[in-house]
C-alpha cells in the first residue's frame, strides 16, 4: 500500500508531540529552539545522505510502501520526513531522560537532608 510508510511516521510523531505536549519535554518547552535544533540535525543527516548516496553506499530499495516520489536519486519523500523524526524523538528522549535524572538527584538530596537533620 503505497504512502503506508509515511502515514506510519507521522502517526509516530504524533504520538511523540503528545508525550511532549503532556510533559513539556521540548518542542511545548522551547519551540523555537526545538524546530531549531531539528531543522539543524535534518539538514546534517541530509548532507550525510548526499554523501552517501553519491559514494555509492546508499541506494533505495524498491518498497510498494514508500510513496514513489524522489526528491533525488535514491532520495524518496519520506526520508527527510524520518530524519525530522529522529532528530525530534532525541530531543523528547533527552527531555524525559534530564526530567528522570533531576527527579532522582532531588530525591537524594531531600533524602540527604532528612538524614542530616535527625
Amino acid at each position: 500500500m503505497p504512502g503506508l510508510y509515511l502515514v506510519a511516521i507521522l502517526a509516530s510523531a504524533a504520538g511523540i508531540a503528545a508525550l511532549d505536549a503532556r510533559w513539556r519535554l521540548a518542542a511545548w518547552r522551547a519551540p523555537g529552539r526545538t524546530a531549531a535544533a531539528v531543522a539543524i540535525g535534518t539538514a546534517f543527516f541530509l548532507v550525510w545522505d548526499a554523501v552517501g548516496i553519491a559514494t555509492g553506499v546508499f541506494v533505495k530499495g524498491d518498497s510498494p510502501l514508500l510513496l514513489g516520489i524522489d526528491l533525488a536519486p535514491h532520495l524518496p519523500l519520506e526520508e527527510p520526513v524520518f530524519l525530522a523524526f529522529l532528530c525530534y524523538l532525541a530531543l523528547v528522549a533527552y527531555g524525559g531522560a534530564a526530567r528522570i535524572a533531576d527527579r532522582s538527584r532531588e530525591r537524594r538530596a531531600a533524602a540527604r537532608r532528612e538524614g542530616a537533620g535527625t
